[in-house]
């Protein structure tokens, strides 16, 4: 029997890629088509996302996938979270969308709390606070020019679905981090919406991963648009390669998203007050996670050290001893772009390793990577703290998964294996959601976990 063939645009906070994802019995491969970047850009003063550059590498990536396998049978998009694009009442862009790493939003912070405090948020959207979420950054917007002109909010991910299909919806997983969402009705939050001042018009209706929403004729013949997790890491999440209920995860890309996957949401004040989040996933899942910082510290040192072998600098830094100087890799001044080695070295704690800045890259490296397993480990012992679950393994996918340093420290602060890989569960998560809703993969998540562990290259690491 013949592949059956998926399209997949995923799209991170650094670059994107267009996949064909090929499905045949109980196998599921990509075939990478199109890779590009996703450049920020400086524009009247504002940090933006060149959204016209990402809907022609777009559909560039797409008309050669098409090219190649005229037989595509649908195209699933994600991209990162909470940054989305103002349309006018014709459904025109009216500006580049604003990056959450503008630091605009943070600026208003304190006056979205005098409206509705952050217990009370929590209680509704169940999210953890980032002064960069969609709920601020609505609010930074209805400061500026184009607020009265705007007849649309729509998510990245969306508003590339719309210059698709024309179709204006908004997808489930990543409406849950609006900061809109009641994360027990999921619905939008008409009194959150009320007391923060943004009409219910704005928002488009909801549509759930697995939904058709229309059919492109962008490539020629047409071919449906299904909606996948439209959050990368909802559709990665979906792609880990997990065998027990008993796992937690890592997804390590630009961001590192830390936690676990739960049926119902934990809205405790001790999860508020560990500023854990409780996002949807795909089949109405909880991912009860944290933002934590990733390997953007990394790829920013290596923009400012001019591109180094990153094998070699993982090498030297391996060899280091262990007990060096670690930092937060959430502090809130590493956000913003720009001679981050300096700010690493001034962001080391008091108190923790031998409280030295490094000061070679080498040193450097091995701090951001010290500094993250060390995160990683201490928010999924957290997560089972607060949820009474037990992690037995961590599965740690994306980007991450390729670092074996990263990989085999985590597992050592962690104390329980690390499985590593796949690299593109992201991709391979937007794919096996296409795959089912076209009647070419199993129902459930367990059965395409499953599925996908046959089909994958793991390396697992022990502790030592």
């Amino acid at each position: 029997m013949a592949a059956r063939v998926f399209a997949a645009v995923d799209i991170g906070a650094s670059g994107g890629r267009v996949m064909a994802g090929l499905v045949e019995g109980g196998s599921v491969s990509l075939r990478p088509v199109h890779r590009f970047a996703n450049p920020l850009v400086e524009t009247a003063g504002s940090l933006r996302w060149d959204f016209d550059h990402l809907h022609r590498e777009m559909l560039r990536g797409l008309r050669r996938l098409a090219r190649a396998c005229p037989e595509v049978e649908s195209i699933g998009i994600d991209t990162w979270a909470v940054d989305f694009g103002l349309l006018d009442a014709a459904g025109e862009l009216l500006a580049p969308p604003v990056a959450y790493r503008d630091g605009a939003a943070a600026q208003v912070v304190d006056d979205v709390h005098a409206a509705v405090p952050p217990e009370e948020l929590f209680a509704v959207n169940g999210l953890q606070f980032l002064p960069f979420t969609t709920l601020y950054q609505l609010a930074a917007q209805r400061r500026g020019p184009l607020w009265d002109r705007a007849a649309h909010v729509v998510l990245v991910p969306d508003l590339l679905a719309y210059r698709l299909t024309g179709r204006l919806r908004t997808e489930l997983t990543n409406a849950s981090t609006t900061g809109l969402l009641d994360v027990r009705t999921r619905q939008w939050s008409d009194e959150l919406l009320r007391r923060l001042d943004i009409p219910r018009g704005l928002l488009p209706d909801l549509e759930t991963p697995g939904t058709v929403r229309r059919v492109t004729h962008a490539l020629g013949p047409p071919v449906p648009v299904t909606t996948v997790g439209s959050h990368d890491t909802a559709s990665a999440v979906v792609g880990i390669p997990a065998t027990t209920d008993s796992f937690g995860y890592v997804s390590c890309g630009t961001w590192s998203l830390v936690g676990l996957e739960l049926p119902a949401p934990v809205l405790t004040p001790d999860a508020r007050a560990a500023n854990f989040t409780n996002e949807i996933g795909v089949d109405g899942r909880v991912r009860f996670l944290r933002n934590v910082g990733g390997l953007w510290l990394l790829q920013e040192c290596l923009r400012d050290w001019n591109s180094p072998d990153l094998a070699d600098l993982l090498a030297a830094a391996a060899v280091l001893p262990r007990g060096g100087p670690v930092i937060d890799v959430d502090d809130p001044a590493l956000i913003a772009p720009g001679n981050i080695p300096a700010r690493i070295a001034a962001a080391v704690r008091d108190g923790e390793g031998d409280g030295r800045a490094p000061r070679t890259p080498a040193a450097l490296t091995r701090c951001i990577v010290d500094s993250l397993a060390l995160a990683y480990a201490r928010t999924l012992r957290r997560a089972a703290d607060l949820t009474g679950r037990k992690v037995e393994v961590i599965h740690l996918v994306g980007g991450g998964s390729r670092n074996e340093l990263l990989c085999r420290l985590t597992a050592n602060e962690a104390g329980v294996p690390v499985v590593a890989g796949p690299v593109e569960a992201t991709a391979l998560g937007n794919i096996l959601v296409q795959a089912r809703a076209h009647g070419a993969a199993p129902a459930t998540l367990e059965d395409l976990r499953e599925h996908l562990a046959r089909a994958s290259t793991l390396r697992r690491y022990e502790p030592s």
